[in-house]
């Protein structure tokens, strides 16, 4: 079974930078992973998608800020965030699921129910 755990959040001005890092385990065949993120009051909202061929996808308003990766080697997700702005201020949560990503609209609304697999949560504020 597989199991993810996030770190990596904290508090930072805008225009600052951070990485967020989720690390899996039980992991036995390449996944859909996909950063979301969540304020409260909101639905869950994705942000960034890999598929296991390492192509990648991101929300419009992330593009050329944010960027997505893997480590296959040691099961860990990575999101870079740079030139951060009060509006990424989120619980950021990484989810996995044994599909292609670009089989279905992962970044869409409602995109969450595709996955199963999640982990806690890391909390990203953002001041301005």
């Amino acid at each position: 079974q597989v199991q993810l755990m996030e770190s990596g959040g904290g508090s930072v001005q805008a225009g600052g930078s951070l990485k967020l890092s989720c690390a899996a385990s039980g992991v036995r065949s390449r996944l859909c992973m996909v950063w979301f993120r969540q304020v409260p009051g909101k639905e869950r909202e994705g942000v960034a998608a890999i598929d296991s061929d390492g192509s990648t996808t991101y929300l419009h308003s992330v593009k050329g800020r944010f960027t997505i990766s893997q480590d296959n080697t040691k099961d860990i997700l990575y999101l870079q965030m740079t030139s951060l702005k009060p509006e990424d201020t989120a619980t950021y949560y990484c989810a996995a699921d044994p599909l292609r990503c670009s089989d279905y609209d992962v970044l869409g609304p409602a995109g969450y129910r595709y996955f199963e697999v999640w982990g806690q949560g890391t909390l990203v504020t953002v001041s301005s």
